[in-house]
Protein backbone atom coordinates (compact mmCIF):
# COMPACT_ATOMS: atom_id res chain seq x y z
CA UNK A 1 0.00 0.00 0.00
CA UNK A 2 1.49 3.32 -1.02
CA UNK A 3 1.58 5.79 1.85
CA UNK A 4 -1.98 7.19 1.66
CA UNK A 5 -1.40 9.68 -1.12
CA UNK A 6 -5.01 10.52 -1.89
CA UNK A 7 -6.96 13.02 0.19
CA UNK A 8 -9.76 10.64 1.22
CA UNK A 9 -9.90 6.87 0.81
CA UNK A 10 -13.14 5.03 1.50
CA UNK A 11 -13.12 1.27 2.10
CA UNK A 12 -16.22 -0.75 3.02
CA UNK A 13 -15.14 -4.31 3.67
CA UNK A 14 -15.62 -6.96 6.30
CA UNK A 15 -12.38 -6.09 8.08
CA UNK A 16 -12.15 -5.70 11.85
CA UNK A 17 -9.90 -3.83 14.23
CA UNK A 18 -8.17 -6.99 15.36
CA UNK A 19 -4.79 -7.83 13.92
CA UNK A 20 -4.12 -11.11 12.19
CA UNK A 21 -3.43 -14.13 14.36
CA UNK A 22 0.17 -14.13 15.48
CA UNK A 23 1.75 -17.21 17.03
CA UNK A 24 3.34 -16.83 20.45
CA UNK A 25 6.77 -17.34 18.89
CA UNK A 26 6.29 -14.37 16.54
CA UNK A 27 4.82 -11.86 19.00
CA UNK A 28 6.55 -8.53 19.46
CA UNK A 29 6.09 -7.52 23.11
CA UNK A 30 6.70 -3.84 23.85
CA UNK A 31 7.18 -2.29 27.29
CA UNK A 32 4.91 0.45 28.62
CA UNK A 33 6.21 4.00 28.90
CA UNK A 34 4.44 5.99 31.63
CA UNK A 35 4.31 9.73 30.93
CA UNK A 36 5.67 11.14 34.20
CA UNK A 37 5.41 14.72 32.97
CA UNK A 38 1.65 14.35 32.47
CA UNK A 39 0.94 15.32 36.08
CA UNK A 40 2.13 18.86 35.38
CA UNK A 41 -0.58 19.12 32.71
CA UNK A 42 -3.25 17.57 34.90
CA UNK A 43 -3.41 14.70 32.43
CA UNK A 44 -4.81 11.72 34.31
CA UNK A 45 -6.71 8.54 33.55
CA UNK A 46 -10.19 8.14 34.99
CA UNK A 47 -8.80 6.87 38.31
CA UNK A 48 -6.02 9.45 38.59
CA UNK A 49 -3.21 7.23 37.27
CA UNK A 50 -0.73 8.63 34.76
CA UNK A 51 -1.24 8.00 31.03
CA UNK A 52 1.04 5.70 29.07
CA UNK A 53 2.05 4.45 25.65
CA UNK A 54 4.15 1.72 24.08
CA UNK A 55 6.82 2.55 21.51
CA UNK A 56 8.94 0.40 19.20
CA UNK A 57 11.63 2.40 17.43
CA UNK A 58 12.00 2.43 13.67
CA UNK A 59 15.07 1.56 11.65
CA UNK A 60 16.49 1.73 8.14
CA UNK A 61 14.54 3.90 5.73
CA UNK A 62 11.67 4.07 8.27
CA UNK A 63 13.75 5.54 11.08
CA UNK A 64 12.32 9.02 10.60
CA UNK A 65 8.70 8.01 9.97
CA UNK A 66 6.10 7.70 12.72
CA UNK A 67 2.87 5.75 13.16
CA UNK A 68 0.69 6.55 16.18
CA UNK A 69 -2.29 4.35 16.99
CA UNK A 70 -5.05 5.23 19.45
CA UNK A 71 -6.23 2.20 21.41
CA UNK A 72 -10.00 1.61 21.28
CA UNK A 73 -12.45 0.34 23.86
CA UNK A 74 -15.83 2.09 23.89
CA UNK A 75 -16.88 4.99 26.10
CA UNK A 76 -18.51 5.85 29.42
CA UNK A 77 -21.09 8.63 29.39
CA UNK A 78 -22.42 8.71 32.94
CA UNK A 79 -20.91 8.69 36.43
CA UNK A 80 -21.93 5.12 37.22
CA UNK A 81 -20.34 3.53 34.15
CA UNK A 82 -17.26 5.75 34.39
CA UNK A 83 -16.77 4.81 38.04
CA UNK A 84 -16.96 1.14 37.06
CA UNK A 85 -14.58 1.71 34.17
CA UNK A 86 -12.07 3.47 36.42
CA UNK A 87 -11.60 0.17 38.24
CA UNK A 88 -10.61 -1.68 35.07
CA UNK A 89 -7.78 -1.54 32.53
CA UNK A 90 -10.01 0.75 30.46
CA UNK A 91 -9.72 3.47 33.09
CA UNK A 92 -6.41 2.91 34.81
CA UNK A 93 -2.86 2.31 33.60
CA UNK A 94 -2.21 0.67 36.97
CA UNK A 95 -4.43 -2.21 35.84
CA UNK A 96 -3.07 -2.53 32.31
CA UNK A 97 -0.59 -5.11 31.14
CA UNK A 98 2.87 -3.59 31.08
CA UNK A 99 3.83 -5.53 27.95
CA UNK A 100 1.70 -5.02 24.84
CA UNK A 101 1.73 -7.25 21.77
CA UNK A 102 2.35 -5.30 18.54
CA UNK A 103 0.65 -6.94 15.57
CA UNK A 104 -1.14 -5.88 12.40
CA UNK A 105 -0.20 -2.33 11.45
CA UNK A 106 2.13 -2.21 14.48
CA UNK A 107 4.04 -5.38 13.60
CA UNK A 108 7.77 -5.36 12.84
CA UNK A 109 7.30 -8.28 10.47
CA UNK A 110 8.05 -7.07 6.94
CA UNK A 111 6.01 -9.79 5.27
CA UNK A 112 2.90 -9.06 7.36
CA UNK A 113 3.29 -5.29 7.61
CA UNK A 114 5.37 -4.25 4.59
CA UNK A 115 4.42 -0.57 4.71
CA UNK A 116 5.13 0.28 8.34
CA UNK A 117 7.22 -2.53 9.83
CA UNK A 118 10.32 -0.34 10.22
CA UNK A 119 8.62 2.91 11.24
CA UNK A 120 8.57 4.25 14.79
CA UNK A 121 5.31 2.71 15.99
CA UNK A 122 3.43 3.94 19.06
CA UNK A 123 0.29 2.63 20.75
CA UNK A 124 -1.50 5.21 22.90
CA UNK A 125 -3.23 3.45 25.80
CA UNK A 126 -6.88 4.36 26.30
CA UNK A 127 -7.88 5.21 29.87
CA UNK A 128 -10.24 8.21 29.71
CA UNK A 129 -13.41 6.73 28.23
CA UNK A 130 -13.95 9.72 25.93
CA UNK A 131 -11.87 9.08 22.78
CA UNK A 132 -9.00 11.20 24.13
CA UNK A 133 -11.16 14.34 23.85
CA UNK A 134 -12.53 15.39 27.25
CA UNK A 135 -11.34 17.98 29.73
CA UNK A 136 -13.30 18.00 32.98
CA UNK A 137 -13.57 16.08 36.24
CA UNK A 138 -16.18 14.88 38.71
CA UNK A 139 -15.62 15.26 42.44
CA UNK A 140 -18.43 14.88 44.96
CA UNK A 141 -16.17 14.49 47.96
CA UNK A 142 -16.21 10.70 47.94
CA UNK A 143 -15.69 9.92 44.26
CA UNK A 144 -13.13 11.60 42.00
CA UNK A 145 -13.06 10.91 38.27
CA UNK A 146 -10.82 12.61 35.73
CA UNK A 147 -12.09 13.17 32.20
CA UNK A 148 -8.82 14.40 30.79
CA UNK A 149 -8.48 12.72 27.40
CA UNK A 150 -7.47 15.93 25.64
CA UNK A 151 -4.68 16.54 28.13
CA UNK A 152 -3.58 12.89 27.86
CA UNK A 153 -3.27 13.35 24.11
CA UNK A 154 -1.26 16.55 24.64
CA UNK A 155 1.01 14.95 27.25
CA UNK A 156 1.84 11.96 25.06
CA UNK A 157 2.53 14.07 21.98
CA UNK A 158 4.77 16.44 23.96
CA UNK A 159 6.65 13.43 25.32
CA UNK A 160 7.19 12.03 21.82
CA UNK A 161 8.20 15.24 20.02
CA UNK A 162 11.75 15.37 21.43
CA UNK A 163 12.13 11.63 20.83
CA UNK A 164 12.03 12.20 17.08
CA UNK A 165 8.37 12.82 16.25
CA UNK A 166 9.08 16.54 16.03
CA UNK A 167 11.33 16.02 13.00
CA UNK A 168 9.39 13.24 11.27
CA UNK A 169 9.42 12.93 7.50
CA UNK A 170 6.10 11.09 7.48
CA UNK A 171 3.55 10.74 10.26
CA UNK A 172 0.37 8.68 10.29
CA UNK A 173 -2.25 9.06 13.04
CA UNK A 174 -4.45 5.98 13.30
CA UNK A 175 -6.88 4.32 15.67
CA UNK A 176 -9.54 1.65 15.92
CA UNK A 177 -13.16 1.89 17.10
CA UNK A 178 -13.24 4.56 19.84
CA UNK A 179 -9.60 5.09 18.90
CA UNK A 180 -10.65 5.43 15.28
CA UNK A 181 -13.01 8.21 16.34
CA UNK A 182 -10.07 9.82 18.17
CA UNK A 183 -8.07 9.81 14.94
CA UNK A 184 -10.79 11.92 13.30
CA UNK A 185 -11.08 14.24 16.28
CA UNK A 186 -7.32 14.87 16.51
CA UNK A 187 -6.22 14.73 12.89
CA UNK A 188 -6.01 18.50 12.41
CA UNK A 189 -4.41 19.04 15.82
CA UNK A 190 -1.81 16.36 15.09
CA UNK A 191 -0.61 18.24 12.02
CA UNK A 192 -0.35 21.45 14.07
CA UNK A 193 2.28 19.83 16.31
CA UNK A 194 4.50 18.92 13.36
CA UNK A 195 6.63 20.92 10.91
CA UNK A 196 5.18 21.91 7.55
CA UNK A 197 7.75 19.60 5.98
CA UNK A 198 6.19 16.51 7.61
CA UNK A 199 3.77 14.55 5.43
CA UNK A 200 0.86 14.06 7.84
CA UNK A 201 -2.00 11.69 7.15
CA UNK A 202 -4.70 10.02 9.24
CA UNK A 203 -6.47 6.65 9.32
CA UNK A 204 -9.80 5.98 11.00
CA UNK A 205 -10.40 2.23 11.38
CA UNK A 206 -14.00 1.32 12.32
CA UNK A 207 -14.43 4.78 13.83
CA UNK A 208 -16.99 6.37 11.50
CA UNK A 209 -19.91 6.19 13.93
CA UNK A 210 -23.12 7.37 12.33
CA UNK A 211 -25.65 9.92 13.50
CA UNK A 212 -28.45 7.81 12.12
CA UNK A 213 -31.90 6.84 13.48
CA UNK A 214 -32.53 3.31 14.72
CA UNK A 215 -35.30 1.04 13.43
CA UNK A 216 -37.81 3.00 15.55
CA UNK A 217 -36.54 6.34 14.19
CA UNK A 218 -35.01 7.30 17.54
CA UNK A 219 -31.53 8.85 17.58
CA UNK A 220 -30.06 6.50 20.18
CA UNK A 221 -26.42 7.09 19.28
CA UNK A 222 -26.89 10.86 19.12
CA UNK A 223 -28.31 10.85 22.65
CA UNK A 224 -25.46 8.63 23.86
CA UNK A 225 -22.80 10.92 22.38
CA UNK A 226 -24.55 14.07 23.65
CA UNK A 227 -24.34 12.72 27.19
CA UNK A 228 -20.70 11.76 26.58
CA UNK A 229 -19.80 15.23 25.29
CA UNK A 230 -21.56 16.95 28.20
CA UNK A 231 -20.16 14.74 30.95
CA UNK A 232 -16.57 14.78 29.75
CA UNK A 233 -16.37 18.41 28.62
CA UNK A 234 -15.64 17.47 25.03
CA UNK A 235 -17.48 20.26 23.20
CA UNK A 236 -14.74 22.82 23.89
CA UNK A 237 -12.25 20.54 22.12
CA UNK A 238 -14.29 19.82 19.01
CA UNK A 239 -13.23 21.41 15.74
CA UNK A 240 -14.24 25.09 15.75
CA UNK A 241 -14.96 25.20 12.03
CA UNK A 242 -17.43 22.37 12.53
CA UNK A 243 -19.04 23.67 15.71
CA UNK A 244 -19.50 27.12 14.13
CA UNK A 245 -21.24 25.61 11.12
CA UNK A 246 -23.89 23.44 12.78
CA UNK A 247 -26.92 24.12 14.97
CA UNK A 248 -25.90 21.63 17.65
CA UNK A 249 -22.10 21.80 18.18
CA UNK A 250 -22.14 18.48 20.07
CA UNK A 251 -22.84 16.71 16.79
CA UNK A 252 -19.33 17.52 15.62
CA UNK A 253 -18.20 14.45 17.50
CA UNK A 254 -19.71 12.50 14.59
CA UNK A 255 -17.22 12.09 11.71
CA UNK A 256 -19.93 12.69 9.10
CA UNK A 257 -20.16 16.35 10.21
CA UNK A 258 -16.47 16.76 10.98
CA UNK A 259 -15.12 15.17 7.81
CA UNK A 260 -15.20 18.22 5.52
CA UNK A 261 -13.23 20.23 8.07
CA UNK A 262 -10.32 17.76 8.32
CA UNK A 263 -7.33 19.14 6.42
CA UNK A 264 -4.72 16.33 6.23
CA UNK A 265 -5.30 13.45 3.81
CA UNK A 266 -7.55 10.89 5.45
CA UNK A 267 -8.05 7.15 5.01
CA UNK A 268 -11.45 5.83 6.10
CA UNK A 269 -11.78 2.12 6.82
CA UNK A 270 -15.21 0.86 7.86
CA UNK A 271 -16.94 -2.48 7.63
CA UNK A 272 -19.91 -2.65 5.31
CA UNK A 273 -21.92 -4.23 8.13
CA UNK A 274 -20.07 -2.87 11.14
CA UNK A 275 -21.13 -4.77 14.26
CA UNK A 276 -21.29 -1.69 16.48
CA UNK A 277 -23.35 0.27 13.94
CA UNK A 278 -25.69 -2.72 13.56
CA UNK A 279 -26.09 -3.66 17.24
CA UNK A 280 -25.99 -0.23 18.89
CA UNK A 281 -27.05 2.36 16.31
CA UNK A 282 -29.44 0.57 13.93
CA UNK A 283 -30.92 -1.98 16.36
CA UNK A 284 -30.00 -1.04 19.94
CA UNK A 285 -31.65 -3.13 22.69
CA UNK A 286 -34.04 -0.27 23.45
CA UNK A 287 -35.41 -0.44 19.90
CA UNK A 288 -36.01 -4.21 19.96
CA UNK A 289 -37.36 -5.10 23.43
CA UNK A 290 -38.91 -8.35 22.21
CA UNK A 291 -35.75 -9.58 20.49
CA UNK A 292 -37.10 -9.86 16.96
CA UNK A 293 -33.61 -9.09 15.65
CA UNK A 294 -31.68 -11.45 17.94
CA UNK A 295 -31.21 -14.26 15.42
CA UNK A 296 -30.28 -11.77 12.71
CA UNK A 297 -27.70 -10.16 15.02
CA UNK A 298 -26.15 -13.52 15.83
CA UNK A 299 -26.02 -14.64 12.22
CA UNK A 300 -26.83 -12.34 9.26
CA UNK A 301 -27.75 -15.43 7.24
CA UNK A 302 -30.75 -15.78 9.57
CA UNK A 303 -32.07 -12.32 8.72
CA UNK A 304 -35.41 -12.06 6.98
CA UNK A 305 -35.62 -10.35 3.57
CA UNK A 306 -37.03 -7.22 5.23
CA UNK A 307 -34.21 -7.19 7.76
CA UNK A 308 -31.63 -7.63 5.02
CA UNK A 309 -33.09 -4.64 3.18
CA UNK A 310 -32.72 -2.54 6.34
CA UNK A 311 -29.15 -3.78 6.77
CA UNK A 312 -28.41 -2.89 3.17
CA UNK A 313 -29.64 0.64 3.84
CA UNK A 314 -27.20 0.82 6.78
CA UNK A 315 -24.36 -0.23 4.48
CA UNK A 316 -25.30 2.55 2.05
CA UNK A 317 -25.02 5.10 4.87
CA UNK A 318 -21.38 4.16 5.46
CA UNK A 319 -18.83 6.62 4.02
Amino acid sequence: MEYLVTTVFVVTTLLTCAGMFVSSDDRLLVNMTVVRSAAALGAYCLDGSLPAYHIHLGFGDGANNWLLQFEGGGWCNDIETCAERAQTRRGSTRLMTKLESFSGILSNNASRNPDFYNWNRVKLRYCDGGSFAGDSKFDNGTLLLYFRGQRIWQAIIEDLLPKGLGSANKALLSGCSAGGLASYLHCNNFSNYLPDTTAVKCLGDAGFFLDSPDINMSHTQRTFFQHLVTLQGIEQNLDENCTNSISDPKQCIFPQYLLKHITPPLFILNSAYDVYQFHHILVPPSADPHGHWNRCKLNPQSCSPDQMNILHDLKCLQP
